[in-house]
C-alpha cells in the first residue's frame, strides 16, 4: 500500500474527502442513545475529537458533516447527550460518543499505570487513587459539581490528605487528589457536565457502567482494548504497534502484545515497503488519488493521529506545522491528503477573519475550494467569514 493509497482510505473514512452519510442511526438500547448518525456517527469515526479546546472540537465533527453547525454539536453533547465530553487518549481531553463509552471505558481502565511524575510525598498510592476514584463517581450520581464542589466532596469521603494544595499548576497549587482525575473519567466515574456561571461542571456518565480496575497484564483481543484496537485501524490504518501506542497514550509493550494476541483478527501489509497492520480483509483503498483542499482545526484527529508524519508533514510543513514533533499545535490547511499550510481566525462580532498561509501556490481549482472551505467554516460557526491569504512560503516540497 502506497502513501497516495492510504491518504485517500484515511480521507474517505474521515468524512474529508466526501460528507459522511447523515443515517438514521440504530435503536436506542437500554435507553442509551445510538452512535450512528450526525455528529456521534462522525466522532465515532474520527475514534475521538480532541477538545480541549471546545471550539475546535465542535468544527472538527461539523466538517465532516453536510449542512451541520456547531449547534447540532453542542445539541449533541449537552442536549441530545449522544455525546459526551472526558478524558480520552493520552489522558487528554476528548468528546466521545455515548454509546462508545463503556468501550472506552473497558480499554483505557485496563492500561498499566504510566509514569508518575509527582515526588515522593505528593504522588498517591494506589489505594488513595482508588478512594478518590469512588469518591468522584458517588459525589457525581445525578448532580453536576463545579471543582470546588467536588472537592469538598472528595476531601469529606477520603480524608484532609486528599485536598493539601501540593500539585503545582498554572501558577496556583492544586489539591493532591487532582492527579486522579484522568484515571477517573477512565474508569467511567464521571464526564464533563454543562458550564455553570462559566465554571466547568463534573457529572456522571450518561450510560450505565461497571466500575472498572486497572489491569496492567494480560492483555486480550476481546472486550475495550481489542475493539478500539479496530476501529483505530479501520480509521488510521495500516499502523504499527509504536504507532497506535503513542495515539492512545500506551505503553509499546502493552500496544505490542495487544497486537500480537489479536493478530488472528489483523493482517500485515507493506505500507510505503514496511510492515504495518490492518484488520483481516481490510486492505481495500480508493481508485482515485487524494484530493482536495481542507481547513482543519486545533489537534483535528486527522492529523494528531496521521503516521508517518514526514508523508503527512512532508518538507517545509514538518517546520511549520509541527512543535517538536507533536501535530495538532497549529490549524492546518490540507491539500490533497497532505499538511501544506497553517491558518487561523479571529472572531470580531458576527465577522470571522479567516488567514491562511500556504507553504505552496495554490491552482486555480485549489483556490476555489478554499474559498469554498472558508465559507463553510462560516457556516459551522455561524459568522460571516473573510479570508486573507498570507504571503506563499515555498518549501522544498514546493
Amino acid at each position: 500500500m502506497s502513501w497516495p493509497q492510504v491518504s485517500a482510505r484515511r480521507l474517505e473514512r474521515q468524512g474529508l474527502a466526501a460528507p459522511l452519510p447523515a443515517g438514521d442511526g440504530v435503536p436506542a438500547e437500554d435507553g442509551v442513545p445510538a452512535v450512528v448518525g450526525a455528529p456521534a456517527g462522525a466522532v465515532a469515526a474520527m475514534c475521538g475529537a480532541h477538545a480541549q479546546v471546545i471550539s475546535a472540537a465542535e468544527l472538527s465533527v461539523a466538517l465532516r458533516l453536510d449542512g451541520v453547525t456547531r449547534t447540532a454539536v453542542r445539541e449533541a453533547l449537552w442536549e441530545d447527550r449522544t455525546l459526551v465530553k472526558t478524558y480520552g487518549p493520552r489522558g487528554t481531553v476528548h468528546v466521545l460518543p455515548s454509546r462508545d463509552l463503556p468501550m472506552w471505558v473497558d480499554a483505557l481502565s485496563r492500561l498499566p499505570p504510566g509514569h508518575n511524575a509527582m515526588p515522593e510525598g505528593i504522588r498517591m498510592t494506589p489505594e488513595q487513587t482508588g478512594q478518590v476514584v469512588e469518591a468522584v463517581r458517588e459525589a457525581v450520581a445525578g448532580r453536576e459539581l463545579t471543582i470546588d464542589e467536588l472537592t469538598e466532596a472528595v476531601v469529606a469521603a477520603t480524608g484532609p490528605w486528599a485536598g493539601d494544595l501540593v500539585m503545582p499548576a498554572f501558577q496556583t497549587m492544586w489539591p493532591r487528589w487532582r492527579q486522579a482525575m484522568a484515571v477517573a473519567a477512565h474508569r467511567g466515574a464521571f464526564v464533563f457536565g454543562q458550564v455553570r456561571s462559566r465554571k466547568v461542571t463534573y457529572t456522571g456518565p450518561p450510560t450505565s457502567l461497571t466500575p472498572a480496575a486497572p489491569v496492567p497484564s494480560g492483555v486480550s483481543p476481546g472486550g475495550g482494548a481489542g475493539e478500539l484496537l479496530r476501529r483505530y485501524l479501520t480509521a488510521y490504518g495500516p499502523a504499527t504497534p509504536g504507532q497506535f501506542a503513542l495515539w492512545l497514550g500506551a505503553p509499546r509493550s502493552w500496544a505490542a502484545r495487544l497486537f500480537e494476541n489479536g493478530s488472528a483478527e489483523l493482517e500485515q501489509v507493506l505500507f510505503e515497503g514496511r510492515p504495518a497492520w490492518v484488520v483481516a480483509g481490510d486492505t481495500a483503498t480508493p481508485s482515485a488519488p487524494p484530493e482536495g483542499v481542507r481547513l482543519l482545526p486545533y489537534f483535528d484527529a486527522y492529523v494528531v493521529a496521521g503516521r508517518p508524519r514526514d508523508l503527512l508533514f512532508p518538507g517545509a510543513a514538518a517546520e511549520r506545522a509541527l512543535a517538536g514533533g507533536q501535530a495538532g499545535n497549529f490549524p492546518v490547511l490540507l491539500v490533497d491528503g497532505e499538511v501544506a499550510g497553517v491558518w487561523h481566525q479571529r472572531r470580531s462580532g458576527r465577522r470571522i477573519h479567516v488567514t491562511v498561509e500556504a507553504l505552496r501556490p495554490l491552482t486555480r481549482a485549489q483556490r476555489g475550494e478554499l474559498d469554498d472551505q472558508v465559507a463553510r467554516v462560516g457556516e459551522i460557526l455561524e459568522g460571516r467569514p473573510e479570508l486573507t491569504l498570507g504571503p506563499v512560503t515555498v518549501g522544498p516540497h514546493a
